[in-house]
């Protein structure tokens, strides 16, 4: 099928659409805008420029992707926002391009579903098949691993840190961030209830993995002893599984503290 761009979009010359792109009628495509084969732009949609986007993408009508960084010190500079593949982007989203600052680019990876109202700040790092449930809010500088899932209006603050396949509760205030693999709630301080088993087993790891990974939680909880302790417990264990490494790596990592 052809590119078909509804005669009351507005298209810049200078935009570059790939092949079977399909645009709704009112929306708005800035100059400097790059859109893969295959994407989808629902009706009243604003991409502006800065903004690149792979192939296969579904964008819902009215979201506005590639918007000025809402941050005091951006002055008008070039930056972009960076999108992969396949994402689908529903009604009324809102993703920032990033500041000089924070490096000049706010990613986006490949499967992701960023259901209604989303809000994805400037400079952050969103992973690959991330589910953001409705009015999940990503403040600036915000990383989100691979997997994760976040509740509804869930709000995170500027550079949390969401650990790849967890289970984030809806209507959670993130101010630390949260370790990889794990289950929370809450709405003034976050709890982690242990692993987000449903999500590893759905993708596909085995009894023996999920034993030795649920065993190294039960270490990192120990309300015996600090976090500083817990590490060190964690990194004596033996055999490490990847998983297990990962959830080592991040913690030794954190910059703002990690919940327990």
């Amino acid at each position: 099928m052809a590119t078909q761009i509804h005669p009351n979009a507005l298209v810049d010359p200078a935009a570059r659409l790939g092949q079977d792109v399909q645009v709704g009628a009112f929306s708005v495509i800035e100059a400097g805008v790059a859109i893969g084969d295959g994407c989808s732009i629902g009706h009243h949609v604003v991409l502006r420029s800065g903004l690149t986007m792979g192939a296969g993408n579904r964008v819902a009508d009215h979201a506005v992707l590639g918007g000025d960084p809402q941050d005091l010190k951006y002055a008008g500079q070039a930056t972009k926002l960076m999108i992969g593949d396949r994402n689908s982007i529903r009604e009324f989203v809102t993703i920032n391009r990033g500041t000089e600052e924070g490096g000049g680019v706010t990613r986006v990876g490949d499967d992701n579903l960023f259901m209604a109202y989303v809000h994805v700040a400037h400079d952050c790092s969103v992973g690959h098949h991330v589910v953001a449930a409705n009015c999940a809010t990503l403040a600036g500088h915000v990383e989100v691993g691979d997997h994760a899932v976040l509740g509804g209006l869930a709000a995170i603050q500027q550079y949390s840190r969401v650990g790849t396949g967890c289970m984030l509760g809806g209507m959670a205030r993130v101010t630390k961030d949260v370790p990889p693999y794990s289950t929370t709630v809450g709405t003034d301080e976050i709890k982690v209830y242990g692993l987000n088993k449903v999500g590893l087993r759905r993708r596909g790891l085995g009894k023996a993995d999920l034993e030795a990974l649920e065993h190294a939680y039960r270490v990192y909880q120990d309300k015996r002893v600090n976090f500083s302790q817990a590490v060190e417990a964690l990194e004596a264990l033996q055999p490490k599984t990847e998983q297990i490494q990962v959830l080592i790596d991040f913690l030794k990592s954190s910059q703002r503290g990690t919940y327990r």
